[in-house]
């Protein structure tokens, strides 16, 4: 493969650019991982709960919390494609902000929760309201850096999902040893206790603050650069040049651009006006500008969307990420993949339990439940804080050496280590503990990587959130893990960890022979490049103009209607058609690995 073209700045362009870059990490990055960190915090939080005996006070059985934990991932991986969808046609800024407050409403709610269905159903609506939230603020985020930027910035964000783990664990340890658990009667004494318990207390302080973040995001978040409040003109005029450069660069090769005609320079009236220099223009740039509805579209002047906004969806757009045939391979790497990130997100506070020692754990000690429910989540901090930083360390890896899918299958590798021995180790504590935390170092990695993969190679916005939301079919990872860590295989989950153990070797080999794939197309593509016919090179469906089979499908419906003179369906029926070719890559993309 070639080497990636670098995007080449002035010295004045260059402190511009670290001038922009700076106040897009300081204010607008951090404010997306705190409503990520909240995201998480809402998702996990009853296994926390469950350590202080949630299921207990309430009169449900222990399963009851794995059947709600299934359901909720059911409605979260289904719904990811359509909440995806719905957050790139009303924007980032309206659509997460207005689910997160109705969601952070009913984690509060879980507090007086006193029946298996109130719990199911609460469950339920927060993974319908939070399904979409994660490709559609990965996607918001992808508009704002450029293609190596990304990876270290995506970490930042979903690194979040560790650090939530950390601090859902230190926050019950803290909520826990204050708070008594009220739920040791005496023998005559009555069961109802109208004190609070201190799994309440974490419901309600969560939920509170999810309900407070998400008024601030209506405010705090832009639509695009240009109505960014946090930079002055030339920076958000810089902002969108940065990126319509970078997308351009990606658009091919070094060879690519030394041949490049005078039909790639974008002429159109921004690039005209604007005080930078021209450089050759990827068509994804050209097409991009056709995502907002016309209605849509800054009235007031002729100029052209915004690069960098939010809002707009074509039905081409939808259809190209549909008839991706890289897509499904993928997300089944990514759901074999995604197990222990998922399971750990929820269950590892209870795989720790065990580890402590007997008199902790002792009934006839009535302090013995505060003492185990604060511990444990203690313990659970160290793990989920080292995927973090394992995180940021193989995302820079990544960025720096300008490629994914080696930082990937090296920290599958880690993974497939800690699983090893977590499955060999069981009956000592401390062994036990120490592979956790290797397990934790290798868990959160994979799926930004992916993610990463697919934001920098997916360079039309609209197919990309919607690609992004297909991919998020992942979580049904959660479903599987829900499944296998369910009480009966207590304390030692030896066969949840030996089933994981093979599901995450099977997604290292799929994802080696990904790679191997992505190269053998670069190859075709390249030599199309160099002078050969410019047909379909075979490459995941997406040389120019799309998959042949989805247009000859198309093309052959569209005369289909035509011919029994429905005129607007067969309109219809064209211009997807026209779309979806614009929203593929081209046979002029080169696949980054």
């Amino acid at each position: 493969m070639g080497k990636d073209v670098e995007l080449q700045f002035t010295v004045e362009e260059q402190e511009l650019n670290k001038a922009t870059v700076r106040r897009l990490d300081f204010i607008l990055l951090p404010f997306l991982a705190l409503l990520f960190l909240f995201n998480s915090l809402d998702k996990s939080n009853i296994g926390n709960a469950e350590t202080a005996n949630f299921t207990n006070d309430v009169g449900l059985a222990k399963s009851d919390l794995n059947t709600a934990v299934a359901v909720f991932y059911f409605f979260f991986v289904t719904l990811q494609p359509i909440g995806a969808a719905f957050g790139r046609r009303y924007g980032m800024v309206r659509w997460v902000p207005g689910c997160m407050t109705i969601w952070g409403v009913c984690t509060a709610l879980h507090a007086f929760v006193q029946t298996k269905w109130q719990l199911i159903t609460l469950r339920a609506l927060i993974a319908i309201l939070e399904a979409g939230f994660y490709p559609v603020a990965v996607s918001y985020l992808s508009l704002f850096y450029t293609r190596f930027e990304f990876g270290r910035r995506l970490a930042i964000f979903y690194g979040q999902s560790a650090v939530a783990g950390a601090i859902g664990g230190v926050l019950a340890f803290a909520i826990f040893s204050r708070f008594s658990f009220n739920h040791e009667q005496g023998e005559g004494e009555s069961k109802d206790n109208h004190s609070w318990k201190s799994w309440q207390i974490l419901f309600l302080i969560e939920g509170c603050c999810t309900i407070v973040l998400a008024a601030a995001g209506f405010l705090w978040l832009p639509h695009n650069a240009r109505t960014a409040w946090f930079l002055n003109p030339e920076q958000r005029e810089w902002a969108e040049e940065r990126i319509r450069r970078d997308r351009a660069l990606a658009h091919a090769d070094a060879k690519t651009y030394a041949k490049a005609s005078p039909a790639d320079v974008d002429d159109n009236a921004e690039e005209s006006n604007s005080k930078y220099p021209r450089t050759p223009r990827s068509s994804s740039s050209n097409e991009s500008q056709t995502l907002l509805p016309r209605s849509s579209s800054p009235s007031s002047d002729s100029s052209p969307v915004s690069l960098t906004d939010d809002r707009g969806l074509t039905s081409g757009a939808v259809l190209a990420a549909l008839t991706d045939p890289k897509i499904p391979y993928l997300l089944i790497c990514n759901i074999l993949s995604a197990i222990p990130a998922t399971a750990f997100s929820i269950f590892l506070p209870l795989v720790l339990r065990p580890l402590l020692p007997s008199h902790a754990t002792d009934p006839n000690n009535p302090s013995s439940t505060t003492n185990t429910a604060a511990l444990t989540n203690l313990l659970a901090a160290p793990p989920y804080i080292l995927g973090a930083v394992a995180l940021w360390a193989f995302t820079v890896w990544s960025d720096r050496i300008r490629a994914r899918l080696i930082p990937l299958l090296a920290s599958l590798a880690i993974l497939l280590i800690g699983l090893t021995i977590t499955i060999a180790g069981w009956g000592w504590a401390i062994p036990h503990y120490l592979a956790l935390n290797i397990i934790l170092l290798g868990t959160y990695t994979t799926s930004p990587l992916a993610v990463a993969w697919l934001a920098n190679n997916t360079p039309h916005p609209g197919k990309r959130a919607i690609v992004l939301g297909i991919n998020g079919w992942g979580n049904f990872a959660g479903v599987i893990a829900a499944m296998l860590f369910r009480p009966r295989w207590a304390p030692g989950y030896k066969v949840p960890f030996a089933v994981t153990g093979m599901c995450v070797a099977v997604a290292w080999a799929g994802y080696v022979g990904f790679r191997v794939w992505v190269v053998s197309v670069n190859e075709r593509k390249r030599r199309s490049v160099e002078g050969r016919s410019e047909g379909n090179e075979g490459s995941f469906g997406c040389a120019k103009g799309g998959p042949g089979w989805r247009d000859r499908v198309l093309t052959g419906l569209e005369r289909w209607v035509e011919r029994r003179g429905w005129q607007k369906s067969s309109e219809w029926l064209g211009r997807t058609r026209r779309e979806a070719r614009q929203a593929d890559e081209g046979s002029g993309w080169v696949y980054s690995l």
